[in-house]
């Protein structure tokens, strides 16, 4: 028997999208790659050059620059494409353009034949997820959202760093918009097994404002790194790495998407940042976290936010 082949198909070459395809070709998750952009001379240069890169690469990958054509046989669809966030814009400032853009990137893809599995990255991604699941027609457990994967690495490497101890033995989530109204979930952060409360019992160093600082950093790390160098690429690339392999290996490994929300959280009909359980058939189920009282209210308010954002985008579409 043939061993199955596996498709990605990547819509938008720009700082993230070639990131991504650096990734995942140094990681050797997928058979084949297909680049797919408007500036299609930038698509077959980072075809070429990342070719020139297989000798040294784990497994072999087929990859080359293609049309919309090439997604109905790809099993996922990773869409970086859009329009960037600029130095002093929220995330949020970006949602009609690149809604407009997506209706016509999403239509393409649909005629193509697609029928796998969706990840969105551009910003703002929880709504341009949403815009994807409805311009696609696809069941809502297909179309993922990057969502604050990033967010909580970035939450977990300040932790790990501030109590000197290996980022991936902290586990912590920020959930909510991938944005400014995002929250972290204290009530449920821990280091190896011992929640952050008890850890920072008896150690005089630590304090209540150094760790809201560190969620302050959390929140505003990408305005920090836009200032420095322009945009934020490598470590969302690396997040969208990581999500690919969940889905492609079928891992139901457990990672904060933005998913759909049917009642969980006590919230409807919106696509936000949330643990969610992800494996080859998209999001198999949402964590449902039990949040405290503040956590609640935060998580509401992200959401209103979010909705308040979309209503009168959506009413025009």
């Amino acid at each position: 028997m043939l061993k199955r082949v596996n498709r990605v198909a990547l819509i938008g070459t720009g700082f993230v999208g070639s990131s991504y395809a650096f990734a995942l070709l140094n990681q050797g998750i997928t058979e084949e790659l297909v680049l797919i952009d408007l500036n299609k001379e930038k698509a077959e240069g980072d075809a070429m050059d990342l070719n020139h890169g297989l000798p040294f690469a784990p497994t072999r990958t087929q990859i080359w620059y293609g049309d919309y054509q090439d997604c109905g046989d790809a099993d996922l669809v990773v869409i970086t494409a859009g329009a960037n966030q600029k130095p002093g814009e929220t995330r949020l400032d970006l949602v009609e353009k690149n809604t407009k853009i997506f209706k016509g990137i999403v239509s393409e893809i649909m005629a193509s034949g697609f029928d796998g599995i969706f990840l969105v990255a551009t910003n703002p991604v929880d709504i341009l997820t949403y815009a994807v699941w409805k311009f696609s027609g696809l069941p809502k457990e297909r179309v993922i959202g990057s969502g604050t994967i990033l967010d909580t690495a970035r939450f977990r490497f300040l932790l790990g760093d501030y109590f000197d101890v290996d980022t991936r033995n902290v586990h912590a989530y920020i959930i909510g918009e991938h944005g400014d109204t995002e929250l972290p979930v204290w009530s449920h952060a821990d280091i190896a097994g011992t929640s952050i409360s008890e850890w920072t019992k008896n150690k005089d160093a630590v304090n209540k404002e150094d760790l809201n600082q560190i969620f302050l950093n959390v929140r505003d790390a990408a305005y920090h790194i836009i200032e420095r160098k322009g945009a934020t690429y490598y470590g969302i690339a690396m997040g969208l790495v990581r999500l690919t392999k969940a889905i492609l290996r079928n891992e139901n490994s457990v990672l904060t998407v933005s998913a759909y929300l049917n009642g969980e959280y006590g919230q409807n009909d919106i696509y936000i940042g949330v643990p969610a359980v992800v494996n080859r058939k998209g999001v198999r189920e949402v964590v449902e976290l039990e949040l405290n009282d503040v956590e609640k209210e935060k998580f509401s308010t992200s959401v209103k936010v979010l909705k308040e954002t979309m209503e009168p985008v959506f009413k025009n579409i």
